[in-house]
């Protein structure tokens, strides 16, 4: 018997339907037969992720994007293991098992050398996937040297060269060094970033990267103290270069037209995030309606704060001031 679709009628889904624009953190974004196929998964139902990957083919970014959630579900070690048992030839079981180990690995309840060796195994059984390294690079990223992390970007970028969420983790890798340093183009991070969106092609949503990495910064600078903890409060975003990047950001998403991106909300919400801690409150306005309900964990929840609650307040204060200014 082929398995039911899990019902829909959750308490998020709930939520929704009272209020189609109540933010939410659910880590599918706005894919929604991912949603499904987590829902499933949670349950056991493996066949559904099956079909869903075999859908996904050689997307790289949503594979990987696919995958991590997938990785994150109560229980998805455990039902993929029971995936990889009945399939043992299948690289798709053996990636999720690699990256939900690496999950594990992170969070104490797995070997680190185990969810390394996993993550090995599906790299040679799909020598042209990058997500084997995806998960290596997640591992490494707190577990490993920065030559781990350097060797597995490196492997990603050999498969896919613009690998929009590796390049995401390698900015707050780098931004993780000399806290201390100054602000400006010279820190690592901000190299790092300026270079991957020169070298992008030109609708790649890594032209957003120098924002990422500027709140990066932010993370890194507010953990050590030297940024106060409320990103209101500090001057991060209003120097002549912050200034600058953002509006060059902001001016190429105005153009920008591959908003099917599967990490798009991801990006949306850095550059919402900065837009409205700069001030311009008619560009963050725009960019929360693009937005919708999909909020994501980073960067509302830096410095230690509620993701949800600084969202919601941060979208109130810029759809308000909005509507005002529209009034006038």
């Amino acid at each position: 018997m082929s398995p039911s679709p899990v019902p829909s009628a959750t308490a998020p889904a709930l939520r929704r339907a009272r209020c189609p624009d109540a933010p939410v953190l659910a880590p599918a974004l706005d894919d929604t037969q991912l949603a499904i196929a987590a829902d499933a998964l949670a349950l056991g139902q493996w066949t559904r992720v099956r079909t869903l990957l075999a859908e996904t083919g050689a997307d790289w970014d949503r594979r990987g994007h696919r995958l991590t959630v997938l990785a994150g579900c109560p229980g998805s070690a455990a039902w993929a293991g029971d995936w990889q048992l009945a399939e043992p030839d299948s690289g798709d079981a053996a990636t999720l098992v690699a990256v939900a180990t690496v999950r594990l690995a992170l969070r104490g309840e797995a070997g680190i050398a185990a969810a390394a060796e996993a993550c090995a195994v599906a790299a040679r059984m799909l020598p042209d996937d990058p997500t084997p390294w995806l998960g290596a690079l997640i591992l490494a990223r707190r577990t490993g040297t920065p030559q781990a992390r350097a060797e597995a970007f490196r492997q990603i970028r050999a498969r896919h060269p613009d690998h929009h969420h590796a390049h995401h983790l390698m900015a707050a890798c780098l931004a993780e060094q000399q806290p201390a340093g100054a602000v400006g183009p010279a820190h690592p991070a901000d190299v790092f970033a300026a270079r991957a969106a020169s070298r992008a092609p030109a609708d790649s949503p890594l032209a957003l990267l120098p924002v990422v990495a500027h709140a990066e910064r932010y993370r890194v600078r507010a953990a050590a103290g030297l940024e106060p903890p409320d990103p209101v409060d500090s001057g991060h975003w209003s120097t002549r270069r912050a200034r600058r990047l953002l509006r060059s950001a902001f001016d190429w998403w105005l153009e920008w037209e591959g908003e099917d991106h599967p990490r798009g909300k991801v990006d949306l919400n850095f550059l919402a995030h900065a837009t409205f801690h700069e001030g311009r409150m008619a560009e963050a306005a725009a960019l929360f309606q693009r937005i919708g309900p999909h909020l994501t964990r980073a960067p509302w929840s830096y410095a230690g704060r509620d993701a949800e609650g600084a969202f919601q307040a941060a979208r109130d204060t810029a759809l308000c001031r909005a509507r005002r200014h529209a009034d006038r």
